[in-house]
């Protein structure tokens, strides 16, 4: 974080950020896995998609609360909430992956919403949506935003729809921008008749329901709590031991496995599931307008549904929630409240992708720089305001420091650690979906408390 020196002294603040954040990316290229230099300079010059993406989100952000010094400013803390993203920086540039240019795609587009160039935001979302297909999980926040907010043009004075507002000519020219981006994206494929064969490798339900507890959802305390059942079950003699089923969620293996005690769960049954958690907010944003922002937080509660009640959903999924928060978090406090404890939680459940004890020391390192950043920023951003945190919120928080002495420091040592080596997963996996999980819900409390906005012109 050297460059910040320079930022806060010169006019080009942005640009040292970005300057500091890449040079830092350059000297991670080391870990992890060292033969790989192309792929690794590949990911850092992708990223310049990110850079010029959150560039533009943060000529979106309302500077009312702006203070005197620069590193106050909301454009300024939002820069480093996203350019130096703990999750971004130890999956992309230590575990190796592309996230970055894939939200990249996604932060312009949603930036383009709020500049009113909603045919530009479609068109970036429909490739990113085939650039990789979890991005699906937010398409009803896109469909019902575009609808309701670009195809009708008129709100009547209360807020509500003006159906005699409707533009045909809008929805088509939507619905040509789909068509041409999926035929140029899977024409090959159906001409060659290989289109079943994608389908099915993009929704692998042979996978399991879970990885070995590392997606901190619902589905992760769904299955411990079948865990301490059986294991009861098993001390009380009400189970026999030679019908539990040996396929196992703790192996961490990806395969099949079903519960215990507990009904066993169907992709079916999570996508029902998954389906529920989204409508009230899709409904939210149909009958209760709140403009680009009133998108935002539906595609942030779309994403977090996704995550909690999804089939298989990996860990580094969360950044899919964390990265859009950001830029609510420098608009309103009780945003900024969620922020902290969606993004604490969902980057320390990260920490089982870096399980080298070289990585130890780089993953704890950057947590803490990233977090009392954070946390310190925006408690200044929002000073004249109540806490961001309430007791139970602190406490809950406070206790990621014990829980990491714990799995990393002590458990190895214990008699354990041979008999049930899945215990550090899991305790992290469980610990963390509480904190997920209560955000999305104090989100979604504030979604549904939140008046419509009023306005008889559309954006």
């Amino acid at each position: 974080m050297a460059a910040l020196g320079i930022a806060t002294g010169g006019s080009n603040w942005f640009s040292a950020l970005a300057l500091g954040v890449t040079l830092l990316k350059c000297l991670l290229i080391p870990t992890y896995s060292r033969t790989l230099l192309f792929q690794r300079f590949s990911v850092i010059f992708t990223d310049a998609l990110f850079v010029y993406a959150v560039h533009e989100c943060c000529k979106c952000i309302d500077g009312k609360k702006a203070g005197k010094e620069l590193t106050e400013k909301p454009k300024f803390i939002l820069s480093v909430l996203l350019l130096w993203n703990f999750g971004l920086l130890i999956v992309d540039h230590i575990h190796f992956q592309y996230n970055g240019f894939l939200s990249g795609l996604m932060l312009l587009s949603i930036a383009r919403f709020f500049q009113k160039r909603h045919m530009e935001g479609a068109f970036l979302f429909a490739v990113l949506l085939h650039f990789k297909h979890i991005y699906l999980y937010v398409a009803p926040a896109y469909g019902v935003y575009l609808l309701r907010s670009y195809c009708f043009t008129a709100n009547k004075p209360d807020g509500s729809i003006r159906w005699n507002s409707f533009s045909f000519v809008r929805l088509i020219s939507l619905g040509l921008i789909v068509f041409l981006v999926s035929a140029l994206s899977l024409g090959p494929f159906l001409a060659l008749n290989q289109l079943p064969q994608v389908f099915s490798r993009l929704f692998p339900f042979k996978r399991g329901l879970c990885h070995a507890y590392w997606a901190p959802n619902f589905w992760a305390l769904y299955s411990a709590l079948d865990k301490v059942l059986s294991v009861i079950g098993l001390e009380l003699k009400l189970l026999d031991p030679n019908k539990i089923p040996k396929a196992s969620m703790t192996s961490g293996l990806v395969q099949q496995f079903q519960h215990t005690v507990l009904p066993s769960v169907t992709p079916l049954a999570t996508f029902i599931c998954t389906l529920i958690a989204m409508l009230p907010s899709v409904f939210c944003l149909w009958f209760k307008p709140q403009g680009p922002r009133g998108f935002l937080r539906c595609l942030i509660l779309c994403a977090l549904s996704s995550f909690l009640f999804g089939w298989h959903v990996h860990e580094k999924a969360i950044l899919l929630a964390v990265l859009p928060m950001s830029l609510l978090s420098v608009g309103k406090a009780v945003d900024a409240s969620i922020f902290l404890i969606l993004t604490t939680t969902g980057h320390y459940s990260l920490f089982p992708l870096l399980f080298t004890a070289p990585e130890l020391p780089i993953k704890i390192v950057l947590m803490l720089l990233f977090t009392t950043y954070s946390i310190s920023s925006l408690k200044t951003l929002f000073r004249k305001e109540k806490p961001l945190f309430n007791w139970m919120e602190t406490f809950y928080l406070l206790g990621l420091g014990p829980l990491e002495v714990f799995c990393e420091f002590v458990f190895p040592f214990t008699s354990w650690n041979l008999k049930y080596p899945f215990i550090p997963l899991l305790l992290t996996s469980v610990y963390c979906a509480v904190g997920i999980t209560y955000a999305w819900l104090k989100l979604y409390v504030s979604v549904l408390t939140d008046p419509p906005v009023g306005k008889t012109k559309k954006q």
